[in-house]
């Protein structure tokens, strides 16, 4: 039976003021898919990468890849999900910004009763980038407790869980923030030691903090600003992982520079790539599941807002002013 609910949308790529609310009739979920009610909606980068038409789609687009909720209804071959559950997700195509929509069941897992609907919305895109960052994107010369890694925008939302899982696993992570005041957050969620890149030289202090040596992997995710001094930071074999754009698109460049700073390893990662089956998707949230329920990482949740307060969650997101993860509320 259908029914109506409010989308954020967007009809043409551009600024926040491109983002409106219509209403939008909502069907029955057809073979392999589930209608959700949501009850709580993550904020990502890739929703502004969305907006402004870096990752261009078809028009109008609903904004939002990640949320957590109660299933309403299950359609012809789903067997992992049923009516009544509480569930969560981080899945293709757009669309979470909403009170109730239909969608794939593929990337839909049951939501554990210990984990509740903000954290479950908040950590399942984020919280799925760190396993298969951590996991999944392994240097040529294995990562092994006790090596250092250097991650950027470690007081943002996939930063804190990088720097609580990362020392989980017995890494030392060297974290990159804006402030003095993000620094400390990182630190106090794990990183064993940070950098200020507006006042320091993020170069020198990773070569003066591992004796000269450089670290294992980078993982980038503001892209343009980073990259390329980011590669002095490697050690020989060391694993560039790029994996999004806050500050813009990493330029064109030649692979020939990889070898005289050490043979370096660059690649490009998708979370969407790694969560391509069931299978895998299941395989991947039960670590998540595992670790957030065991304590060792916790989701921070510093910022929330009203789904119809949409531009100001994504103006603060852009202007990174926001710490942690950042929840729409249906």
């Amino acid at each position: 039976m259908a029914q109506t609910s409010r989308a954020v949308r967007i009809h043409a790529p551009g600024g926040t003021d491109q983002l409106v609310i219509d209403q939008v009739e909502v069907g029955d979920p057809g073979p392999g898919q589930v209608r959700i009610r949501h009850h709580a909606i993550g904020l990502n980068f890739i929703d502004v990468y969305q907006r402004t038409g870096l990752y261009p789609f078809p028009m109008p687009l609903s904004l939002g890849m990640e949320g957590s909720g109660v299933i309403e209804a299950v359609g012809e071959g789903v067997t992992h999900l049923r009516v009544g559950d509480r569930a969560a997700y981080a899945a293709n195509p757009p669309g979470s910004y909403c009170d109730v929509r239909v969608m794939p069941a593929m990337n839909l897992c049951r939501l554990p009763d210990g984990i509740s609907f903000e954290t479950g919305a908040a950590m399942m895109l984020k919280g799925l980038t760190v396993q298969y960052l951590l996991k999944r994107c392994r240097p040529v010369e294995p990562l092994e407790p006790g090596d250092f890694v250097l991650f950027h925008a470690a007081a943002g939302g996939v930063g804190l869980i990088a720097c609580q899982w990362a020392k989980a696993l017995g890494l030392r992570l060297i974290g990159t923030a804006g402030s003095d005041e993000k620094c400390a957050l990182a630190r106090a969620h794990g990183a064993e030691f940070t950098i200020n890149y507006r006042s320091e030289d993020f170069v020198a202090r990773v070569k003066d903090i591992t004796a000269g040596k450089g670290v294992k992997v980078v993982y980038d995710s503001v892209g343009k600003d980073t990259f390329d001094r980011s590669l002095d930071c490697l050690r020989p074999f060391g694993l560039m992982v790029s994996f999004g754009n806050a500050s813009g698109p990493v330029a064109p460049f030649a692979p020939g520079i990889l070898g005289p700073r050490g043979s370096l390893y660059v690649t490009r990662q998708t979370l969407f790539t790694h969560i391509s089956s069931r299978e895998t998707t299941q395989a991947m949230a039960d670590d998540l599941f595992a670790v957030v329920g065991s304590g060792a990482v916790n989701i921070r949740i510093d910022q929330r807002y009203a789904l119809t307060n949409v531009r100001k969650a994504h103006e603060s997101l852009e202007a990174r002013a926001t710490t942690g993860c950042t929840i729409l509320l249906p």
